[in-house]
Parts: structure tokens; C-alpha cells; sequence
């Protein structure tokens, strides 16, 4: 009975010590596959339509402070970052606790003030935030951060999102850049232009509206740095053909969330009213 008991005893230590380091071995395959997101939010003082805005009172505090604690409370990423070309922009965020990094020379592009920014931090993802939406949420966030979960191969290069538009002031104003896309969702075409054209209006054609927020991989967000503006970009003024151009795949999330951000003096008045009625 004994020798029954030991052996026992062994065959269940054995056991134990095959399921711990099973275990061990799925934690350190997840820590290692677990990729490290980080938010940055390119902040310039300079505004062409409405000059300093990031730095406009909203209930009590800046455009630019609420879009970055925004971006923090949406639990979403192991750092968040302002980059600005601002001394007024940085000390307002790290004053008040945030993280924030100064730009080292003038920028075309928020791709390029982020690429540079990014370049000696360890990340894999990084999201590009827009400065001027302060009421930013986790949602739209998680969809484009999605594509990125099973994607071993690296096939998508960045991830941005799009809505679906039907009103023809809104498909025909050149303010909504629209996006055409293949039949596994990725990018064929941004334009301020009406794309597809309708020389036949009933084959069921729908349009998207192109929505400002990008996941890049941090090696996509390099070579956008490092490659030069070409003819498409500089006509459209869109910096995402760029990454066209140089063959970058880009992966589009359909999406029915409309961000509120703030281009205008009218913009700005929306979202007091909208913040005083929460």
C-alpha cells in the first residue's frame, strides 16, 4: 500500500509540474505576442482657420488638456503623448501631470511630427489622436486597434476608419475625403473628389467618408518619414496617399461614429453647450 501511496504521489507531483509549466509557458507566449500600443496626439499651435485653438477654454480647461485625458481614460494604451511644436502646448500638459514631447524641426504632415517622435521609443502600434477632439472614446479607438489582433503575417501596415455617407452635399463636398476600397476592406483611393464617379447611379454604389483616426505599425510611421512627397499627395493635400504611393497597405473599419472636433470659433461653442448638458 505504501509503494502504491508513493507512486501515487509521483504520478500526481509529475502531473502538477507538466499543467505549471504548460501554464508558464501560454503567460510567456502572451507576454511576448502582447503588442505595446501607444496614443500620440500632434498638437500645433498654429491653426489656419482657428489660430491657438488647442489652447481655448473648454469648461474649464483646454481643448488640448481634454483631449489628452480623454485619450488616457480610455484605458486603451500603455502610454499616452502630446507632440507639439508649442512651449504654451507642452507646459500646459505637463503642468497638469501629462506626457508631452517637443518636436525638433517644422513638420508637413501629423505623420511626419509623429514618426519623429516615435522614433527611439519601443512600440508597435501607435495611434494617431487628433488634437482637437476632446470628447475622444474608447470605441472607434478599439475598432481600429482590431485588425491589428490577428494579423501575424503583418499584412496591414496602418488601419484608419470610414463611414458610410448618402447625403450628396456630404459626398460632393470636397471638406469629406472619401475612400474607395477592395473587397478585403483595404484602401484603394482617398480623394476630396467624388470617387467612384456616377456616370450610373443605379448599380448600388456606396460612399464612405474618410475618418481621421490612424493605428500605424511604428515601421510604416519610418518610411512615411523617410519617403518624399509625391504628385498625389501634393494635389490632394491628403498625406495617407503618400502611403499609397510607396505601396503601404492600409486596412479601413467601417464605422458609424461622427467625432466632434473643433475647427471653428462655432465648433467651439458646440462643445460648451455639449459638455454644460452632460
Amino acid at each position: 500500500m505504501k509503494t502504491f501511496a508513493n507512486l501515487c504521489g509521483k504520478i500526481v507531483t509529475q502531473s502538477c509540474r507538466k499543467i505549471f509549466t504548460e501554464i508558464h509557458k501560454e503567460e510567456n507566449k502572451f507576454k511576448n505576442s502582447r503588442m505595446k500600443i501607444i496614443a500620440v496626439i500632434p498638437a500645433r499651435y498654429a491653426s489656419t482657420r482657428f489660430p491657438a485653438k488647442l489652447m481655448q477654454d473648454l469648461g474649464g480647461k483646454t481643448v488640448i488638456l481634454r483631449t489628452y485625458e480623454a485619450s488616457v481614460a480610455t484605458n486603451l494604451f500603455d502610454d499616452v503623448f502630446v507632440v507639439t511644436d508649442s512651449d504654451l502646448i507642452y507646459d500646459e500638459i505637463v503642468s497638469h501631470g501629462g506626457k508631452a514631447i517637443m518636436s525638433i524641426k517644422e513638420h508637413e504632415s501629423g505623420s511626419d511630427r509623429i514618426a519623429e517622435a516615435i522614433a527611439n521609443l519601443d512600440v508597435d502600434i501607435v495611434v494617431n489622436v487628433q488634437g482637437d477632439e476632446p470628447f475622444t472614446e474608447a470605441g472607434p479607438l478599439e475598432q481600429v486597434l482590431s485588425v491589428f489582433k490577428n494579423d501575424e503575417e503583418h499584412k496591414i501596415d496602418l488601419a484608419s476608419l470610414m463611414r458610410e455617407i448618402t447625403n450628396e452635399d456630404e459626398i460632393n463636398n470636397p471638406n469629406n475625403v472619401k475612400v474607395v476600397v477592395d473587397q478585403s476592406q483595404f484602401a484603394l483611393y482617398f480623394s476630396r473628389s467624388v470617387i467612384p464617379y456616377p456616370r450610373d447611379k443605379d448599380v448600388g454604389v456606396r460612399y464612405f467618408q474618410h475618418i481621421g483616426i490612424y493605428a500605424f505599425r511604428k515601421q510604416a510611421l519610418l518610411d512615411f518619414y523617410s519617403l518624399p512627397m509625391k504628385s498625389l499627395e501634393a494635389s490632394e493635400k491628403l498625406e495617407q496617399l503618400r502611403y499609397l504611393e510607396f505601396g503601404k497597405r492600409i486596412k479601413m473599419v467601417e464605422t458609424s461614429h461622427v467625432g466632434i472636433g473643433i475647427d471653428t470659433a462655432e465648433d467651439l461653442e458646440k462643445a460648451r453647450a455639449i459638455l454644460a448638458s452632460k
